[in-house]
């Protein structure tokens, strides 16, 4: 059913064909109807603290201001990360910014984290019948500068953290200028630690805490991921998600659309998302868990992100050409090896 409706919805833009599924899937869960769900098996899973019902998630990007939480709940994803949120609304890059790339299975975007702002999705969230993991993604303004990046961090991350269950800070969008420079050296080291002041600062207040995931790109070499492994470590944060979208484009270089400016997902990123994981695997050695994105088309992929080193997995564009099914053969497969 899913590929006869994913046939229909590629006739439309990207962008627009995007919204059409989630609006009908959203109405079609209110009015109780769910011809999709292949929900996983129960596979508890512990990550960062949190005990997770299956380790099957969906990415932030998909429902960027927080108004599809049921709706994708009623999928069977063990986890759901909404985002990425700024402090203030912003209507991102000039449209059109999502680009399809069917024969490899991949999408380029250049969204810049277009969205409603903080305050927008957590009156979204408070909406929402959904009472499992909830991530909060977070990121900042497009002109806010880096060198006051933090605070955009520190606004979002005080504002959701009461209704998260965890907040995921990004890093790694290749849309946001100066963003990916806050990944190295003394600035990333200043904003984790900054955060991470701020998070022991706001569980004591709250009475809860709140675990911090860092999200990282596909784009590094091997010794630069150590280094931010082990800021990782020194800044006392709980998670890592490896990775987001890769600027590098060579594996579709030639193909209709594969020219377009913004961060190539699917399954070109595939190997280099597990590259990264297995070196943060090795360096970590466990004392962080690492969720696993990129390029899962499959359950037989998200096992070997597993394999590679990563504690849970969630699926986007993956889903976007596979549909709810997806869902359903990833928590096989990483149910039964």
């Amino acid at each position: 059913m899913y590929s006869l409706l994913r046939s229909a919805l590629f006739l439309l833009p990207a962008e627009t064909s995007h919204y059409v599924a989630l609006d009908s899937l959203a109405l079609l869960v209110k009015l109780g109807v769910n011809p999709f769900a292949d929900r996983p098996s129960a596979q508890p899973t512990q990550l960062m603290g949190l005990d997770l019902p299956n380790p099957v998630g969906i990415a932030a990007g998909l429902d960027k201001n927080g108004d599809y939480i049921d709706a994708l709940a009623a999928l069977g994803f063990g986890f759901i990360e909404i985002g990425t949120v700024t402090p203030k609304a912003q209507p991102g890059n000039p449209k059109p910014r999502m680009f399809r790339l069917p024969t490899k299975q991949a999408l380029i975007n250049r969204m810049g984290f277009n969205n409603h702002g903080i305050d927008y999705l957590l009156a979204k969230v408070d909406k929402a019948k959904f009472d499992g993991i909830l991530g909060i993604n977070i990121g900042k303004n497009r002109d806010t500068s880096a060198d006051h990046a933090v605070n955009d961090y520190l606004i979002c991350l005080r504002k959701s953290y009461s209704r998260a269950s965890y907040i995921a800070v990004n890093l790694s969008s290749p849309n946001t200028p100066g963003l990916r420079d806050l990944q190295f050296g003394e600035p990333l080291k200043n904003l984790l630690s900054t955060l991470k002041t701020e998070q022991i600062k706001l569980a004591s207040e709250h009475n809860k805490y709140v675990p911090l995931a860092i999200k990282i790109a596909p784009d590094m070499a091997i010794e630069d991921v150590e280094n931010v492994a082990q800021c990782l470590l020194d800044t006392g944060m709980d998670g890592v998600i490896a990775t987001n979208t890769t600027i590098d484009k060579s594996s579709v270089a030639g193909l209709a659309n594969g020219q377009e400016a913004g961060g190539l997902s699917g399954a070109p990123v595939f190997e280099s998302s597990n590259k990264v994981i297995a070196a943060l695997a090795q360096y970590l050695a466990g004392r962080i868990p690492i969720i696993g994105v990129g390029g899962i088309m499959s359950g037989e992929d998200a096992l070997a992100k597993k394999q590679a080193g990563a504690t849970a997995v969630q699926v986007y564009t993956g889903f976007i050409y596979h549909g709810p099914k997806l869902i359903g053969n990833v928590g096989r497969a990483l149910n039964t090896n």
